[in-house]
């Protein structure tokens, strides 16, 4: 099976960079909003706005069936500063489509507009537009609204770009594909004093030393081998002065894991063993953390379903059905966490080398990277496959 033949992929490129140069943030996606819905509406669509104050959902009905499924796109961008030259670089400083959400986006219109026009399917789609996927839990707003009240469907489907996986290859597994995350907080309280004296404090740089050192034992010393996780120290802040013990550092990070029962054991064993240093050293330290997105978990049968699809239109070759998941965290899990469904990696291009340079090949977040419009038209293709397939008359 070959890609759609689509007469208007010039459009749908042109709509993505425009988007890429229009970037906007969680829940602010005003300007992305309003493109889409008029898009939808001069497909002849019903359309409906509001869900997470910035979400577009899009009905498209044919047959007498009443079975329903969801197929999503994110529109939101990152609060980064992009470094490209091209024509179509963000014109909003500091905001930058560095995770190609403007393709996820442009390809689920794309596919809006084919199946609003063909209609060969029995049932309905609704085309989810979802506002900010980035950190701030827009698919779980947009649960919490009433999505699949308002939208009854029977399964729901997601869809990535994925830097290193070649154009015109796809990775679709069951179970875990992505990590749930935690951020963690740890306040380390000792006693300050001169930096001339220690003696007559209790130093908490020595002793948040200690603890950065100890927690990468949690992951290698305190979890069953088989069972994956990630502890990241990602930020120490401590201290003014060149000759001052500080009386407190603040040490943040992040947890990764693919099971609740696991963020669990690692929590258990930071609260073990900050207890234990703060004892060693007498001082006292605390702990916080707070629960983002839980694990992005595919069920079997509709991996099953998008791996047939993906295999009829690339190839039962190039369908990766084995590959490792990513403790990279997707917001798509709340909608998994209520309905059946299926996220997949769609290759946005790899150079084969070890620089990563090329066509598609730059990482997610990168503030080099862009969407590649070369899978445009794949990722259309597949969007309306599933649909005919899920939905077949």
């Amino acid at each position: 099976m070959r890609p759609l033949d689509l007469p208007f992929l010039a459009e749908l490129a042109a709509f993505r960079r425009d988007i890429h140069a229009h970037p906007e943030l969680a829940f602010a996606e005003q300007r992305t909003s309003d493109r889409v819905a008029a898009e939808l509406t001069r497909y002849g669509l019903e359309v409906h706005r509001g869900l997470a104050k910035t979400g577009v959902v899009a009905a498209i009905r044919a047959g007498t069936s009443d079975r329903a499924i969801g197929l999503r796109a994110d529109m939101d961008a990152l609060p980064l500063q992009e470094l490209n030259e091209f024509g179509h670089r963000s014109q909003y400083p500091g905001k930058m489509h560095a995770c190609g959400h403007d393709g996820h986006t442009a390809m689920l219109l794309g596919a809006a507009r084919w199946l609003a026009e063909h209609r060969n399917f029995d049932g309905t789609v609704y085309c989810i537009f979802q506002p900010a996927e980035e950190s701030e839990g827009g698919a779980k707003v947009m649960v919490e609204d009433g999505l699949f009240e308002q939208f009854p469907m029977e399964a729901v489907f997601g869809l990535h770009n994925w830097p290193g996986i070649p154009a015109g290859q796809m990775a679709v597994m069951p179970g875990p594909v992505m990590a749930g995350t935690c951020a963690f907080e740890i306040k380390v309280r000792g006693h300050g004093c001169h930096a001339a004296m220690p003696n007559l404090g209790v130093d908490s740089i020595v002793v948040a030393a200690e603890l950065v050192q100890a927690l990468q034992t949690v992951v290698s010393r305190t979890l069953h081998p088989c069972d994956a996780g990630v502890v990241s120290v990602t930020q120490i802040h401590a201290g003014e002065a060149w000759n001052v013990i500080p009386e407190e550092v603040v040490l943040r990070g992040t947890i990764r894991s693919f099971k609740p029962a696991v963020q669990e054991q690692i929590e258990t064993a930071i609260n073990r063993l900050c207890k234990g240093i703060a004892a060693a050293h007498g001082a006292q330290i605390q702990t916080w953390y707070d629960h983002r997105y839980p694990p992005t978990v595919n069920s079997a049968a509709e991996a099953a379903l998008c791996r047939d699809v993906a295999a009829g239109l690339l190839g039962a070759g190039n369908v990766i059905t084995d590959s490792l998941p990513s403790m990279g965290a997707e917001d798509f899990a709340y909608m998994l966490a209520v309905k059946p469904g299926c996220y997949v990696w769609l290759g946005n291009g790899s150079a084969g080398d070890p620089h990563g340079t090329g066509a598609g090949a730059c990482t997610l977040h990168s503030p080099h990277y862009d969407f590649n419009d070369d899978i445009l038209a794949l990722g259309v293709t597949y969007w309306v496959r599933l649909a005919e397939q899920a939905l077949a008359r």
